[in-house]
């Protein structure tokens, strides 16, 4: 069986990084993605979710010092379950409400250029995107 998410957002915090008793270097930081429309009200909806990441190794020591609070990154890894639910993390918030967290741990993070530019994913995959038409679908 095979899993992969990519996610691409802001991040939440500055990363924080640690070492393992063995000696292994791991970096947790948070990241928020975000989606709009509209509803069938007409309203436009805003909807943003977080993921929390953990990187390892020497790509961990690289995100805790060149990443920070509201860089864009692009991350690539596996959805880490709860080990008792195997469903996302829940927990109960200050005012009552119920929350999840979504645990990633990173295989790959690309550090994107801020300050607004846009990045195209497509590009970014080389010959992978296979340079199909706009409309075009690929399978």
């Amino acid at each position: 069986m095979f899993q992969q998410l990519t996610i691409v957002g802001y991040l939440g915090n500055d990363p924080v990084m640690r070492y393992t008793p063995s000696g292994t270097a791991v970096t947790s930081f948070s990241v928020a993605t975000s989606n709009s429309y509209t509803n069938n009200a007409g309203q436009k909806v805003d909807e943003t979710t977080w993921f929390r990441v953990s990187v390892w190794g020497a790509q961990a020591e690289s995100c805790s010092q060149y990443l920070s609070k509201g860089r864009p990154v692009l991350v690539v890894g596996r959805l880490k379950p709860d080990p008792q639910s195997g469903n996302p993390r829940t927990f109960q918030r200050k005012d009552g409400s119920m929350g999840a967290s979504f645990e990633v741990n990173a295989q790959n993070v690309r550090f994107l250029p801020s300050g607004g530019g846009t990045v195209s994913y497509e590009a970014d995959m080389g010959d992978e995107a296979g340079g199909a038409e706009d409309d075009e679908i690929p399978f």
